[in-house]
Formats: C-alpha cells, sequence, structure tokens
C-alpha cells in the first residue's frame, strides 16, 4: 500500500514537471494583437451589456452569467 502511495505521487509530481511558461515569439505577436483575440472585443457592446443587467438586478459584477432576476433562465 505505502509503494503504491509513493508510485501515486511521483507519476503526480511528474505530470506536473513541464509547465514552463512559453514565450511568445515576434512573429505571433501580430495574431496575438487581433481585435478577436481580445478578452472584451468590443467595449461599448460590453458596457451597454452591464449597463443592461446592473439595471435589472441592482447589483454590479457577475456578468458572465445566464438569465434575468426573475429565476427563469
Amino acid at each position: 500500500m505505502k509503494a503504491l502511495l509513493i508510485m501515486m505521487g511521483v507519476i503526480t509530481l511528474s505530470a506536473c514537471s513541464n509547465l514552463t511558461p512559453k514565450e511568445v515569439k515576434p512573429w505571433e505577436r501580430g495574431t496575438l494583437a487581433r481585435d478577436n483575440m481580445k478578452l472584451v472585443p468590443d467595449e461599448v457592446h460590453t458596457g451597454l451589456d452591464e449597463h443592461i443587467y446592473f439595471s435589472k438586478e441592482a447589483a454590479s459584477g457577475g456578468s458572465g452569467v445566464g438569465g434575468g432576476g426573475c429565476g427563469c433562465n
């Protein structure tokens, strides 16, 4: 049993051994700078959506959830 736990620990630690940060190459920066790669592609549309959600729910934040205040999702 002890050998099995040690083996499971070694396997778990070896699975995490390849976690090196990937460097962005200069030729990849153009791809990452495209508009469709943004977290929020349209700031105006997102701002309006957040304003509507705030007006409906009387709370700010949490705009990633669906449904209205009635609980009908």
